[in-house]
């Protein structure tokens, strides 16, 4: 009987937290007046990161980071690339490069999510709508600017979409345009094992890895095309994430 009320009460002790965390992020939520901003915010970039860790703790998730390493090199804010397998694909990112200004290209629906949708956007995370070519490029121009302006690294999944297989998607070559007009390297990035999540959380730990592989000089994304670098950026994910 007292295992049981432990287990209760520590259960209990475990909702009240994230019932806390969802609350103060509600109210943090009721401030953000705009769609996009031009400097992200250290407050609500804190509140967001410490409730993914608490997201990643309580799901049970252990991520095993290489390559990062390869960071130390580059000077400035540049553009991420990486394969897209789960949900769960940023949330391990965002931890596992340890970056602060890093935020996210993601697809519209993704910002309509109550209180999240609001939240991210004053940590500059911005949507894409690959539907409307137009509002697309305004996308494409205003992510370019912060990263050359040193604000912001951005990071996309150019599949535009998680896979529902261990296979890559086609890649949409537009997003590298993002680096090229500004004058930014790539950093390319592989997960893997992040869609087992769903079906181990909470009860089986799940070990993510996350590999930082290769990282493309703005050299030769300037003297590449699009179509070319998004080849070169898909090859290396390929070859170090696909059968894994």
């Amino acid at each position: 009987m007292i295992v049981l009320y432990v287990a209760l009460g520590i259960i209990g002790l475990i909702l009240g937290v994230l019932i806390l965390h969802v609350l103060f992020l509600a109210a943090l939520s009721l401030f953000v007046r705009k769609k996009y901003y031009d400097k992200p915010s250290p407050l609500y970039r804190a509140a967001f990161a410490y409730v993914v860790r608490l997201a990643m703790f309580f799901c049970n998730i252990k991520i095993k980071v290489t390559g990062r390493e390869k960071l130390t090199a580059i000077d400035g804010k540049c553009l991420f690339v990486g394969n897209h397998r789960s949900d769960f694909d940023p949330f391990v990112t965002l931890l596992g490069l340890k970056i602060k200004e890093l935020a996210f290209i993601s697809k519209p629906e993704n910002f309509k999510i109550p209180i999240f949708g609001k939240i991210v956007r004053k940590c500059l995370y911005t949507d894409i709508d690959r539907e409307n070519a137009k509002n697309a490029i305004k996308t494409i121009n205003r992510t370019a600017e912060l990263i050359q302006k040193d604000v912001v690294s951005y990071f996309v999944y150019p599949e535009g979409t998680r896979s529902k297989s261990a296979r890559m998607l086609p890649f949409h070559d537009g997003v590298f345009k993002i680096a090229q007009k500004a004058g930014a390297p790539i950093v390319v990035v592989g997960v893997r094992s992040t869609e087992k999540v769903h079906k181990n959380a909470p009860w089986k730990k799940t070990v993510v890895y996350l590999d930082v592989l290769d990282v493309i000089d703005k050299e030769t994304v300037s003297a590449l095309s699009s179509h070319e670098i998004s080849g070169k950026a898909k090859e290396t994910l390929i070859l170090a994430t696909e059968g894994k």
